[in-house]
């Protein structure tokens, strides 16, 4: 079985929400029609990472081919994490800790979670609105490594 993997990146606030919503739903759901199966990775911090987590799970529902996965990558073990460990477990498919993030400086543990999540992917699905910050910074490291890069917002 080959799997594919995608990654969500995009700024702590969207103007445009539930266009990115329809977008990012549609896209989902082509990509688990069309692959073996799809390994989403999500970091959960802003509104589109928030927004990619749901649109898998409501892509996954609908379509029911049971050929995808919904997996947090957390920087760190989160105080988040650690006080609703159970409700993370009931959601998500997966949840990984990342170790090279944890073990480093916490200013620095997003950069080197995200970069690692871009290593792995195949793809990624970013919303970024503007030329600067954190996602617009991981998806030019993303191009760079001439990853496939779908910008949502420039499609809506």
């Amino acid at each position: 079985m080959n799997i594919f993997t995608v990654s969500f990146f995009g700024h702590r606030q969207i103007s445009n929400p539930l266009d990115v919503d329809n977008a990012l739903v549609e896209e989902i759901k082509s990509l688990i029609r069309s692959k073996d199966y799809v390994e989403f990775l999500v970091g959960r911090n802003g509104d589109f990472d928030i927004m990619a987590a749901f649109a898998v799970r409501r892509a996954q529902k609908e379509l029911d081919y049971g050929n995808s996965s919904l997996v947090p990558v957390l920087p760190y073990t989160t105080k988040e994490y650690r006080e609703n460990t159970a409700k993370f477990e009931n959601y998500y498919n997966e949840i990984e800790i990342c170790r090279q993030s944890a073990d480093s400086h916490f200013k620095g543990a997003f950069q080197i979670r995200n970069r690692l999540m871009v290593d792995r992917s195949d793809m990624v699905i970013c919303c970024i609105e503007h030329d600067s910050g954190g996602a617009y910074q991981t998806v030019q490291y993303a191009k760079k490594k001439n990853k496939t890069v779908k910008n949502l917002a420039k499609t809506i």
